[in-house]
């Protein structure tokens, strides 16, 4: 190569490896400015998904001890199915990986969860179903 093609060689890898830093400059800048505020958002979701899937339970959890207590009345108020159903569903909420909340398996135990309850729901005949938090309890999350 002449003098002349080696210095247009050099121009253009100095212009690439520009750009590939100019690049890996504002990749570092951005990801350093997003950090905080990408953990705090991530700590805000967090609460509020943390208090909405406690609440399904508790909701969950206050039909179980109710119906429990029609059975220490009277034990024939429900068919063996209903009971065993109803066991079944207070050993996936007791269950429920409320402590470890990298858990891949939570959205399927929620599901577990809500269907049992469905099919508990369908075998008494009643008509009930978890519709979130009412209106009050909603202004208090936003408040957090």
């Amino acid at each position: 190569m002449d003098s002349k093609s080696k210095s247009q060689v050099d121009f253009l890898e100095e212009s690439v490896l520009l750009e590939e830093t100019q690049y890996q400059e504002g990749f570092k800048e951005g990801y350093n400015d997003g950090l905080i505020p990408g953990k705090e958002e991530a700590k805000d979701v967090g609460l509020k998904t943390g208090f909405q899937t406690g609440e399904e339970l508790g909701f969950y959890k206050g039909c179980i001890t109710i119906w429990e207590s029609i059975l220490r009345i009277d034990p024939r108020s429900f068919s063996s199915r209903v009971c065993k159903d109803i066991e079944k569903l207070r050993e996936l909420v007791e269950g429920f990986p409320l402590m470890d909340p990298e858990n891949e398996n939570v959205q399927e135990g929620m599901e577990k969860i809500r269907l049992k309850f469905r099919v508990v729901c369908a075998n008494l005949g009643v008509k009930l179903e978890y519709e979130g938090q009412p209106s009050s309890s909603k202004r208090d999350v936003e408040d957090l």
